[in-house]
């Protein structure tokens, strides 16, 4: 029988001293991702790589740049949808990278410019930012992108979602043409315009799938309940009282935010919440406590949400259904990590059949349903499915502005 060993990064082109980095680091494995990603970029490939959060994806673009840094002297813009995943991104750089004296400047909304300043006039070989910070940085001309040989363009469907298509195509206007770059876009999803903004910024790009677009991890168990409205927050209740583990709940607006965790908090259930009317430093403090277990569970909204990457997450609830069936797959990916197992309950009113309908096709999944009604409601499913699903989708095509 022949033994197939699995790859590790000693395999790959890696230089010597990044490998003993990382054997340090206990990073000896790497991931699919990884394994299909890091060749490609090392060999200055643009790539497409359609991955879930939680996979490693940002150690698989954080290598290929931190190579070429030290071994051609190159520079490299990220840009990402949110704080939360800017830091994060950061603090994987800073792991790795920094002793090698690489700098990183981080630039998101939120924060003062000055110690943005301050770290640009370090002379950064990494700017990890956000579209509309960057922009600002630009026409104040703190920065400028000409020398930037390297783009990664992290959550790409996520920043369209969020409205930032006009500042992103700005950026992309003030770096050198994609023949003089090399571009990496990551995708947890493949929607049209992504595709069409991989045909006209990126050179022959080489797509990377580790898991089918619009997939989630097999070992979630996906189900929902059908309820009346008024009745969520007591079904949302019961749940918390038979689930002992970390929770993190999804609301579509900040205020269903504010007033869960305030209801939660009088009920005896230690709460945190995350959402665009959070400072940074509350954010912070909200997401370190529910890592460390001071916060058993955590509610927050869809965008404020991007870059929570805690391990451990044993239940993901959709106290809300999300704008798009792609939210979901997004919302429930920070569940059944590194093959745990995990769970993701929605809980939906009869008239939201559109929107389970729409969910259950991208995902290839039918939901388990929960409760006294273990049937689905029938009345008006067919009135629903017509008239929301369209509204669902209508999301991809015109995205949402502003923030939640």
């Amino acid at each position: 029988m022949i033994h197939q060993t699995e790859p590790k990064f000693a395999d790959m082109k890696i230089i010597p001293r990044i490998l003993q980095k990382l054997e340090v680091l206990k990073f000896v494995i790497p991931t699919p991702i990884q394994q299909k990603t890091i060749p490609l970029g090392l060999e200055g490939n643009d790539l497409i790589g359609i991955a879930q959060t939680g996979t490693g994806k940002t150690l698989a673009f954080a290598i290929p740049i931190i190579q070429k840094i030290l071994t051609e002297k190159k520079l490299a813009l990220i840009v990402l949808p949110t704080r939360e995943l800017a830091l994060q991104v950061d603090g994987v750089f800073q792991q790795v990278g920094k002793s090698f004296g690489i700098n990183t400047a981080v630039l998101i909304g939120g924060t003062a410019f000055g110690p943005q300043i301050a770290m640009i006039k370090r002379h950064p070989q990494v700017v990890i930012g956000t579209p509309g910070r960057i922009i600002d940085h630009l026409e104040r001309g703190t920065i400028k992108l000409h020398a930037c040989k390297i783009l990664v363009l992290d959550e790409a469907d996520r920043m369209l979602d969020m409205g930032f298509a006009p500042q992103i195509k700005q950026i992309l206007k003030r770096m050198e043409s994609p023949q003089e770059r090399q571009t990496l876009l990551f995708s947890a999803t493949m929607p049209d315009d992504i595709a069409d903004m991989a045909t006209k910024y990126m050179k022959t790009p080489v797509r990377v799938e580790v898991a089918r677009s619009g997939t989630v991890a097999d070992q979630i168990e996906q189900e929902i309940f059908f309820v009346q409205k008024g009745q969520k927050l007591k079904l949302l209740e019961k749940l918390l009282q038979e689930h002992k583990g970390s929770v993190l709940i999804f609301t579509r607006t900040k205020y269903g935010a504010r007033k869960i965790c305030k209801e939660l908090m009088m009920k005896g259930h230690e709460s945190a919440e995350i959402h665009s009317n959070r400072s940074l430093s509350q954010r912070r403090q909200a997401l370190d406590g529910f890592k460390a277990g001071k916060y058993r569970v955590l509610v927050a909204t869809d965008i404020a949400s991007r870059g929570i990457d805690v391990t451990g997450i044993q239940l993901i609830v959709n106290f809300d259904l999300p704008e798009n069936a792609e939210d979901y797959v997004h919302r429930i990916g920070r569940t059944g990590r590194a093959g745990q197992k995990g769970r993701a309950i929605s809980i939906a009113t009869a008239d939201q059949q559109g929107k389970i309908y729409s969910i259950e096709m991208l995902t290839k999944t039918k939901l388990k349903v929960l409760g006294d009604q273990k049937d689905r409601p029938t009345s008006s499913h067919k009135m629903t499915h017509h008239s929301e699903q369209r509204h669902f989708y209508q999301r991809r095509h015109f995205p949402r502005r502003g923030r939640r």
